[in-house]
């Protein structure tokens, strides 16, 4: 197992260099240190929900929710703002927000039993409509300097850094750990030897919420604005980098390593797009079509694993 990530995850490193040369080649200027360090400021929201989504989809879960969540709490945190006048009063109604949509997809998954990808459709058309109905779909802007410069800075690599090393040592180093891959591979047998199941898949989507929420007041810092849309189609971002980075579809595999490697691939391969192009629709495209390729491919080699 630990051969194959190794393997799965040089091979992502060597396509993430094939990548930049084959940028520089093209286009010189993308990749200049300048370029990538003003660049490298768009990556940190996406990898900050990456690392718990791999957590539930090792479950053999998956959240399709996330960026309805990122908008809803979002909106909290320019509502709170407009009635307090202080961002950090909604800093915490937008992290609290995120959570709760976390906890709610947990609570249907876990207790009701419904289907990850059901529950997670439904909240995400339920989120982005409240999201819509609060705000009326108008921006909200005017946030103070000092909180931008509060948030900024080094602080959103740091909370990426601090959870990429959280959850690399939980699934290495603990029990709980373990038992996220063990749940995947097979959760009746999980649920029979004691373990509280439907605690810890609830805790996992509590978890990408949370991170939903950090990653609304990040977003709210760097751009000054929020909006009931500023989520929207950071779900496909996040799973295509989790399932590039080798985390299972169906559960039971992955890592936070190689999810990493996937959140870069798919940073570096979208913003030449953009860069080279000039045209977002075609990130569109791009994002699909890696997706598509990282799902057959892991299904391919979950056939070869079965006859093996």
């Amino acid at each position: 197992m630990s051969r194959f990530r190794s393997g799965h995850e040089a091979l992502l490193a060597v396509l993430l260099l094939a990548l930049l040369i084959g940028a520089r080649v093209a286009d010189p200027s993308f990749v200049t240190w300048r370029t990538q360090a003003e660049l490298s400021g768009l990556v940190w929201e996406t990898a900050l929900i990456a690392i718990p989504m791999t957590l539930v989809m090792l479950t053999g879960g998956i959240d399709l929710s996330v960026g309805a969540a990122m908008s809803l709490a979002s909106v909290g945190f320019g509502l709170t703002f407009e009635r307090t006048g202080s961002p950090w009063a909604g800093l915490a109604v937008g992290v609290v927000t995120g959570a709760l949509c976390g906890w709610a997809n947990g609570l249907f998954v876990a207790k009701a039993k419904i289907a990850p990808l059901i529950v997670t459709l439904a909240t995400m058309s339920a989120f982005y409509g409240l999201a819509e109905g609060l705000s009326h779909a108008r921006p909200i802007s005017g946030f103070p300097g000092s909180y931008a410069s509060a948030m900024g800075g080094a602080l959103p690599s740091l909370l990426f850094l601090a959870a990429l090393v959280a959850a690399a040592a939980v699934l290495a180093l603990t029990p709980g750990g373990q038992v996220l891959f063990a749940i995947g591979h097979n959760e009746t047998a999980t649920r029979m030897s004691g373990v509280k199941v439907d605690r810890v898949k609830t805790c996992a989507y509590v978890l990408t919420g949370l991170a939903a929420g950090t990653a609304a007041v990040l977003y709210a810092a760097r751009r000054n604005t929020v909006k009931a849309d500023i989520g929207q189609g950071m779900e496909l971002d996040v799973i295509t980098a989790v399932v590039l980075g080798g985390t299972s579809v169906f559960g039971g595999r992955g890592s936070v390593v190689g999810t990493t490697l996937g959140v870069l691939l798919v940073h570096e391969t979208r913003q030449f797009v953009s860069w080279h192009w000039e045209r977002d629709e075609l990130n569109l495209i791009v994002i699909a079509a890696l997706l598509v390729v990282a799902t057959a491919a892991a299904s391919l080699r979950n056939r070869n694993r079965s006859i093996g």
